[in-house]
């Protein structure tokens, strides 16, 4: 993987700990519409971890790709990605 490791890794943790807190709050019965402003919170922080693998992806690979002008499976990789992106 060619993106910041560290702050990938930082974003995955603080999700991992959104949903932790998330659980705590389903088993607390908590109510419903503060869960799913965690949730919604957890899933922008997934969101932002996901655009600096791509953008890193997009830097490398795919940049690599396109001056040795093999970037037709990288194309194909990245439009699938999208159609399960938006399933």
């Amino acid at each position: 993987m060619q993106a910041d490791k560290q702050k990938v890794t930082r974003l995955i943790k603080t999700a991992r700990g959104q949903l932790d807190g998330v659980l705590r709050m389903i088993e607390e019965d908590r109510y419903c519409l503060d869960i799913a402003g965690q949730l919604v919170a957890a899933q922008a922080i997934l969101k932002k971890a996901n655009r600096e693998v791509l953008a890193a992806h997009l830097d490398t690979c795919v940049a690599g790709a396109l001056e040795s002008h093999e970037a037709r499976e990288k194309i194909t990789e990245l439009v699938d990605l999208f159609d399960r992106m938006t399933r």
